[in-house]
């Protein structure tokens, strides 16, 4: 494909990496053009910025993407189930990274794949998790701004308000790691 077919969220293979574009501008000189793309490589997370003329193929690419569940760890890996033909595949730490953290027995999650090999994973944008330690609320803690820290099911520790105790369940964003609000 061409330069002029790039989108932003379109996916490239460039020097045997996979890139998503994160955004691109084509600047017109005297006698080229040229596209200059700054790029997300999508296992590394990184971003990069490159210039190319603007004649330049590129190779794009279209990932698998299926739901899984994740069904338990062992040891550094995490074991997930296709929710459509039931299949197991183990995830090591590495290839999930920070969606560890939200991670909980039966949760359900995105998995991307190029060529069988796993690139990454997307998590739900809100999980629910109990608080697992906190220091005891008190009459009269409301949403006065205050926060301490809560201990959640999955072994994070995140920022709450003062109102929150053990065993509630709360929302969290796991694009931020913070809180949204108490479920019960």
């Amino acid at each position: 494909m061409g330069s002029t077919e790039l989108r932003k969220g379109a996916i490239i293979e460039l020097a045997g990496k996979l890139y998503q574009v994160v955004d691109y501008h084509h600047i017109k000189m005297k006698r080229t053009a040229l596209v200059r793309l700054k790029l997300r490589d999508i296992i590394g997370g990184h971003t990069t910025q490159q210039t190319f003329q603007s004649d330049e193929k590129f190779v794009r690419v279209r990932l698998d993407s299926r739901s899984m569940q994740y069904l338990y760890n062992d040891g550094g890996l995490y074991y997930f189930m296709d929710e459509e033909n039931y299949e197991q595949i183990p995830l090591s730490t590495s290839q999930l990274g920070d969606a560890i953290n939200y991670l909980k027995e039966g949760s359900s999650l995105e998995v991307s794949s190029y060529k069988g090999e796993v690139v990454g994973v997307e998590l739900p944008i809100t999980v629910e998790l109990e608080v697992t330690d906190t220091e005891p609320g008190f009459k009269g803690d409301t949403a006065t701004g205050g926060t301490k820290p809560a201990k959640l099911e999955t072994g994070i520790t995140i920022q709450v308000p003062l109102f929150i105790n053990k065993q509630d369940v709360i929302k969290v964003d796991t694009r931020t790691g913070s809180y949204l609000e108490r479920v019960s």
